[in-house]
């Protein structure tokens, strides 16, 4: 069964994983580092380091959401660096943030969507996506677009929540994911489902082992998965 942040509503995946970002966008920065510890902050610092040695000149940010991840990127030293997502608010944000760092030009920041992005064949050297493949709505669809618009040997990198399955961790990180951090979101955010959402579909999302056989269905070569900080996250890549 698909996993939706409101089940109340007909509407599809997709645009209720719009809705719940808009509805949560001004607090989402705040609770994203102060709920995973400020751990996420160095999970995209390992994961840009995945591309270093391809010094890509053209990088694409899919799931961009407030553009965190497209602003770790710009230690490579890329001409341009391009986020989209289908969240308008925070896409607000983000942009916001790009105006007070002066980084407008240099990070563009754009309304698209993963299974319909408004790209060439063969534009990026570079892609990478934080956090946001769990909320594809159809996960194939997404990696395929993404590889099309990838240069020859451009290279993908995904940083995503993945399942601690080693005693005791996996009992504390699902207590905490289970019964505590929604709780908090809920208080902080005031959307009672945004954090009952985020592990539901983290529990559905195909990590480690699975998602690399998707990637490599899709058409991406020299997949690798690295475990981080006791299997809570994990960082994916792959290359066209």
């Amino acid at each position: 069964m698909e996993v939706v942040p409101y089940k109340d509503k007909k509407s599809t995946k997709k645009e209720q994983v719009a809705e719940m970002f808009d509805n949560i966008s001004s607090n989402y920065d705040f609770l994203n580092h102060f709920l995973s510890l400020g751990i996420d902050i160095r999970w995209r610092k390992k994961a840009v380091k995945y591309l270093g040695d391809s010094s890509p000149k053209m990088i694409l940010d899919v799931a961009t959401g407030t553009g965190d991840f497209a602003l770790e990127t710009l230690k490579l030293n890329p001409d341009k660096v391009i986020g989209i997502d289908i969240s308008d608010g925070m896409l607000e944000v983000g942009r916001k943030k790009m105006a007070r760092k002066n980084l407008s030009d240099k990070i563009e920041m754009l309304h698209g969507d993963s299974e319909n992005i408004p790209f060439e064949d063969n534009t990026f050297d570079a892609a990478v996506v934080a956090f946001g493949v769990r909320n594809f709505e159809n996960l194939e669809k997404g990696l395929s677009e993404i590889l099309r618009v990838l240069k020859k040997d451009g290279k993908l990198v995904v940083l995503e929540f993945s399942k601690p399955r080693r005693f005791p961790f996996k009992q504390l990180y699902n207590f905490y994911f289970r019964a505590i951090l929604p709780k908090i979101g809920k208080r902080i955010s005031k959307d009672k489902a945004a954090y009952s959402y985020l592990p539901e579909s983290v529990g559905a999302f195909p990590d480690g082992k699975e998602f690399l056989k998707i990637m490599k269905g899709v058409g991406f070569n020299d997949t690798e998965c690295k475990s981080l900080t006791f299997g809570i996250s994990s960082i994916y890549k792959g290359q066209k």
